[in-house]
């Protein structure tokens, strides 16, 4: 049964990345049927729910739907976190439990959906048809969009078609001056979030009455930047299904004409009020605050050389007259070198996590969600497409120094195609998740990391198995999944998300040592002599240690100022200077030689993807997650 005076109501879901604000406003029309008084609309709000088949939180979660089937609710919001690993199989489960809410549903992903995904968050995608909603009930609008990150470590982040799309649908939806809005993502409009301030500066243009939250399982309010953010949009951040003390549960929200209050509903327990926020009446223009200067010591060269329309996940990828790399909304590009124009660009239907490869010979690999393309590197038309045998590519493949082998890390296989073609030489197909760093390669050994907890090594000339090792820990999340490893002599070094740096026999995989002094992740590197292993810590040092030793032996480390890092960019040494770059858009170098910073370059706000040096000048190019490519030159 239906409270008295609530009107009939029907979602509207959006998907596309353009949007039709005519239709919109008509379909914002269509729902609304008023039935005399409207009384509060009820929001039943479930976040941070991590369920995999078997666990306790599946079997709490299948009671809280019954629950709140049998309550009275206008609709219900999913808030993120629905699983641990995003993987299909948990996606798959959580959908058929969730199915069985009989309220009006939207479900948005949270960092374990994007972060972990064996489909490159493209399953999420298909299950619930997009990963943001606009819906309304009576006069409230109800908003949600995704946060990333996106298939690696790094700070929350919103995509900038959706930052796009949510100022068009807010304009459109609320043309209608007695609407109001309450807006929904998983994480905070705070500062892990990296783009925040743009996010709230559009907020704040509209009614928005409040923004509800999950990820932090911790009930809590606050205001957009804390109490100087210069916002006054009312936010809370609401319960995990596990709250750890024995009880398992979601939240209510509850809007009036005058007040929104939140309500704390432990499963089988009566609701306990958390808090009571009068809903904002008036809206503002927020100007975001100023970013970072950039001031270039003497010495570089710091060029813009693009700035894309959408967000870029991929490092780069060279020849002789193009820069590549894929996007957001699934676009292949190729800059030109000699003046940043676009040279060609190919839609591929997906995001995309893997760098473009040059091939040589004209031609250059794009690897796809369900296939790798062969494409003309002068115009982008595609020669020949090999499609994917199980899953999405979104690890970085390399051409190896000699030129006749292009290896491509996919989804439980790794594999060596001819570079002339693309065509398959060899496939080790014995993995049991996915590839994402690019391999590590000399001689005969290619070195790689999967998200199944291993390190391999293969013969680079049939594929064939030599070694494998493990940290001894089970969970995926703590192998070395995305770190590019470095060979120096007979030793092969990596750093994981399990905070060690461990050397291993690169003849046989026999554990050396390892050590955890600092707080390492997934960023390393090597100088150009093969003497020092460079790793930047979760701390924003950078650590130089000795490859040649036979035990730990650390040479020197550098603060970076950089504070808590996470970003997995991989420490370059180029020209007789190191490269790092951070989770907010500073690329930071080093003189190893007297240990000192040269250079803090804030080239924004968003996490650096990797340091990537074009063999043609030796001139170092940066793409951030914002969407803008650099280029950091010597004079």
């Amino acid at each position: 049964m239906r409270r008295q005076g609530v009107p009939f109501f029907r979602p509207i879901i959006l998907s596309n990345m353009k949007l039709n604000v005519k239709k919109l406003v008509l379909a914002a029309a269509l729902v609304v049927f008023s039935v005399g008084a409207i009384s509060a609309q009820r929001i039943a709000v479930l976040s941070d729910i991590h369920v995999t088949p078997g666990n306790a939180n599946e079997e709490q979660l299948r009671r809280a739907v019954d629950e709140i089937n049998a309550g009275d609710f206008d609709f219900v919001v999913v808030d993120g976190d629905l699983t641990n690993e995003g993987s299909d199989e948990q996606l798959a489960n959580v959908k058929s439990i969730l199915g069985g809410i009989r309220h009006p549903l939207a479900v948005l992903p949270g960092n374990h959906e994007n972060n972990w995904s064996q489909s490159a968050t493209r399953t999420f995608t298909d299950l619930w048809g997009a990963d943001r909603f606009v819906a309304q009930v009576d006069s409230l609008v109800l908003i949600g969009i995704n946060c990333g990150p996106f298939m690696k470590m790094g700070d929350g982040h919103i995509k900038q078609e959706d930052l796009h799309w949510l100022e068009s649908t807010l304009s459109a939806a609320t043309a209608d001056s007695t609407l109001r809005v309450l807006s929904f993502n998983h994480y905070p409009l705070l500062d892990d979030l990296d783009n925040f301030p743009e996010y709230t500066a559009i907020l704040e243009r509209y009614p928005v009455i409040g923004h509800i939250n999950g990820h932090y399982h911790r009930w809590r309010q606050y205001t957009p930047g804390g109490a100087d953010g210069g916002s006054d949009i009312p936010c809370f951040m609401v319960r995990a299904l596990d709250m750890r003390d024995g009880k398992y549960g979601y939240a209510i929200v509850e809007v009036d004409s005058e007040w929104i209050h939140l309500y704390n509903k432990n499963i089988g327990e009566a609701a306990e009020p958390m808090f009571a926020a009068a809903a904002r009446t008036h809206h503002k223009a927020l100007t975001p605050p100023a970013r970072p200067t950039l001031t270039v010591p003497a010495g570089f060269v710091v060029d813009k050389v693009w700035t894309d329309s959408a967000s870029i996940f991929t490092r780069l990828g060279f020849d002789a007259e193009n820069i590549y790399f894929g996007n957001s909304t699934g676009k292949a590009r190729a800059v030109r070198k000699a003046d940043g124009t676009l040279a060609w660009e190919i839609a591929t239907g997906a995001p995309l996590f893997s760098r473009p490869v040059a091939l040589g010979n004209g031609r250059v690999a794009v690897p796809t969600n369900t296939e790798i393309l062969v494409v003309d590197g002068a115009d982008g038309r595609v020669r020949r497409r090999y499609p994917s045998a199980d899953g999405p590519y979104v690890a970085d493949g390399l051409v190896t120094a000699d030129g006749r082998r292009y290896l491509q890390g996919g989804y439980c296989r790794f594999e060596c195609r001819r570079p002339s073609d693309g065509r398959l030489m060899w496939s080790y197909d014995s993995i049991n998740n996915y590839c994402q760093a690019a391999p590590a390669v000399d001689g005969n050994d290619v070195i790689f990391g999967a998200w199944d907890t291993k390190l391999r090594c293969l013969d680079l000339r049939d594929g064939t198995l030599r070694w494998s090792w493990d940290n001894g820990k089970s969970a995926n999340m703590l192998g070395p999944g995305n770190v590019v490893p470095v060979i120096s002599g007979d030793k092969v070094f990596i750093v994981a998300p399990d905070r060690f740096m461990t050397a291993i026999d690169r003849a046989t995989g026999r554990q050396l040592w390892r050590d955890n002094s600092h707080r390492y992740r997934e960023s390393l590197g090597v100088s150009a002599d093969g003497s020092r292993v460079y790793a930047k810590t979760m701390d924003g040092e950078l650590v130089a240690v000795d490859a040649n030793a036979d035990t730990f032996n650390e040479l020197w480390t550098v603060d970076m100022g950089l504070g808590y890092e996470h970003a997995p960019c991989i420490v370059a040494e180029t020209d007789g200077l190191v490269y790092a770059g951070s989770r907010r858009g500073v690329v930071t170098v080093v003189d190893p030689a007297s240990q000192t910073i040269v250079a803090s370059l804030p080239l924004g706000v968003s996490e650096v993807n990797g340091i990537d040096i074009d063999p043609a000048d030796g001139a170092v190019y940066v793409s951030l997650v914002e969407g803008t490519v650099f280029r950091i030159s010597r004079r």
